[in-house]
């Protein structure tokens, strides 16, 4: 079976329901999560989740709080769980610091897209190595070939294939770019590919996984926490449905 993974920003809708959104996406069938760590300068994300990062910074998350909810779910979400956010807040927690509560609180994996990869590469590689940790680098159709297979050598857990110049919650190129996948599927990646940003529904998410082992929904499930009232049937509903 494909593998589906959501996306949420821990902190919405009110801070405390960081686990009660993640046992409820692992209890509705998805595979994977990733837990977004807000932060003031979203600049990869689109309006939605922008406003995700503001609200839940308002509410008062931080990597302190965000710690404390994970080790409340640590023993019961056992979904590979991801925690993705930017650099800044991660360097002024402290990167050995950051993979080290990661691993206490059972985190499968990283992603932060704004660290480049020869800092990874040279720095940081082997402190997520330490921890146990995987690391999940972002590719575009611009991606040339080369740096592909470089970007997969430096990852493991998944590749995550993103459609370009675009930003979160746009439609995304990469789920009818044909070249693009063709060219992903033979370069023989150690990884699997999941490819994100702009699948908002059960029919992306078939179209993408025609192609690719995963499928990575967020603004749409974001939308959801951020504007429905009865959020938790709403949010079920809407996982469910993409595995029916």
């Amino acid at each position: 079976m494909k593998k589906l993974n959501i996306y949420f920003t821990a902190g919405i809708p009110q801070l405390n329901d960081t686990g009660k959104i993640a046992e409820l996406i692992q209890d509705s069938g998805a595979d994977f999560m990733e837990i977004g760590i807000p932060y003031s300068d979203p600049v990869a994300d689109g309006p939605v989740i922008q406003e995700a990062h503001l609200k839940a910074l308002q509410n008062g998350m931080n990597l302190k709080i965000l710690f404390q909810q994970l080790s409340e779910i640590k023993d019961s979400v056992t979904i590979p769980k991801i925690v993705m956010g930017y650099l800044n807040p991660v360097m002024q927690f402290g990167f050995e610091n950051f993979c080290e509560k990661c691993a206490e609180n059972g985190i499968y994996g990283l992603i932060i897209p704004d660290l480049p990869p020869y800092e990874f590469e040279t720095k940081y590689r082997a402190i997520t190595e330490k921890y146990g940790l995987n690391f999940i680098f972002l590719i575009t159709p611009e991606t040339p070939d080369e740096r592909i297979l470089y970007l997969d050598s430096l990852s493991s857990g998944f590749l995550y294939a993103v459609s370009s110049s675009s930003t979160t919650g746009n439609i995304s190129k990469a789920i009818n770019n044909e070249e693009y996948l063709n060219r992903i599927g033979n370069l023989k990646l150690k990884n699997p590919v999941f490819i994100g940003f702009g699948i908002k529904d059960k029919h992306d998410f078939q179209t993408v996984t025609q192609r690719a082992a995963g499928g990575i929904i967020g603004t749409s499930f974001v939308q959801i926490l951020l504007e429905h009232e009865n959020w938790e049937k709403a949010a079920e509903g809407f996982i469910k449905n993409l595995r029916d």
